[in-house]
Parts: C-alpha cells; sequence; structure tokens
C-alpha cells in the first residue's frame, strides 16, 4: 500500500472517516505513519546493497549508502563464490576493513546494509507483512495524541474520553511493539552473517 492507501486504512482503523468531523488531519496521520514505519525499519530494516569504489587502503566512507540503520557484512574482493565476507569495524561514517587484505584505489567493495522503509504516495517498500504493524503503530500514536491534546478540553463523549484513549493507545503502542520484537527475531537479518562486525 502507498501512503494515500495507507492512511485511509488508519481512518478507518480509527472510525474517524466522518467528513467534517475527523480528528484528525491528513498530515497528523501521515506523521504517525512515518513514526511508526521510522520505528519499524529500526527493528526491521529494509534489505539493500550497494558497491562502493574504494579510496585504497582500510577505511571507507559509507555516508553515501541511503537511509543506512546498519551494515550488515562488507564483501571483498567482489564476484567470489562463495562470498568474501571480511570483518569489519565501524566509527559514525567511517568503515575499516579489518582483514589482512584491504582494497587498491578503484577497486569495489560490496556492502550488505539494512535501510530504512520508505512509505511515499509514489510507493513504498514495507513488505505486506509489516503494513499491519505499522498501522498499528500509527494507530497508537495518534490515539496518545489525541488524549494528550483532549486532556484538559471539554469533550462531547464525557471527561473519561480523554483517558480511554490514552489507555487505548498504550495498549496498542505495546502490542506494536512486542510485534517489532516478533518480526525482529523471525527476520533472516538478525543472524551474525559471517565477517559481521565483532
Amino acid at each position: 500500500m502507498n501512503l494515500s492507501e495507507m492512511r485511509a486504512r488508519l481512518r478507518r482503523d480509527l472510525h474517524d472517516e466522518a467528513p467534517g468531523q475527523q480528528r484528525w488531519t491528513d498530515a497528523e496521520l501521515d506523521r504517525h505513519l512515518q513514526r511508526a514505519v521510522r520505528e519499524t525499519s529500526l527493528a526491521i530494516p529494509r534489505e539493500a546493497v550497494a558497491e562502493l569504489t574504494a579510496p585504497g587502503g582500510r577505511q571507507l566512507d559509507i555516508s553515501p549508502l541511503a537511509d543506512l540503520v546498519r551494515v550488515e557484512a562488507v564483501e571483498y574482493p567482489v564476484g567470489l563464490f562463495p562470498p568474501s565476507l571480511v570483518p569489519f569495524s565501524l566509527w559514525g561514517s567511517s568503515l575499516t576493513i579489518l582483514g589482512d587484505v584491504f582494497p587498491r584505489p578503484g577497486e569495489q567493495v560490496r556492502i550488505y546494509y539494512g535501510a530504512l522503509h520508505r512509505l511515499e504516495e509514489a510507493h513504498s517498500t514495507l513488505p505486506q507483512a509489516l503494513e499491519e504493524l505499522v498501522l498499528l503503530g500509527a494507530a497508537a500514536y495518534a490515539a496518545l495524541e489525541w488524549a494528550g491534546y483532549a486532556a484538559d478540553r471539554i469533550n462531547v463523549g464525557g471527561e473519561e474520553v480523554w483517558q480511554r484513549f490514552l489507555t487505548w493507545g498504550r495498549e496498542m503502542l505495546s502490542q506494536f511493539r512486542q510485534g517489532l520484537q516478533a518480526q525482529s527475531r523471525r527476520s533472516p537479518r538478525t543472524r551474525r552473517l559471517q565477517g559481521g562486525a565483532p
């Protein structure tokens, strides 16, 4: 689903579809969706691979890696079978190859890494298996935001409306985080790849 489709589903889940009576604006729901996507990405990042040209020596600048969450493995030399994964360490945007063999200037180094997921109007990188989880997280954030907003206001539904939103939001947030942990444990990325960082 793209951003518009996810927003429409989120409105349905929040029972906030009545035109002219909506509690949340599109921008607010988008913000909650993006927060849930980011939190999901940190637990279960999108798999990505990039080849970087080495300047020579052990150190490589990995700042060109788009939406980097974490480096999973480094392959050098590139193209061998089985792949030659080398030990590495990270400090900021500098990756250091720790093995005895390191690239000469102009050689390629392949980086396997986890990246942030994208949820945009045109497309989404979220796998279908994570969409429901993101919707749960976004609903939790929306409910908690509404509870904070409504706490000191007069509500047609009574004084306890904000408390119901607060309780509901906390329960959903707990379910969201438990779901992230469960999905993260099932993800193949959680296993340590040969040659990974110590």
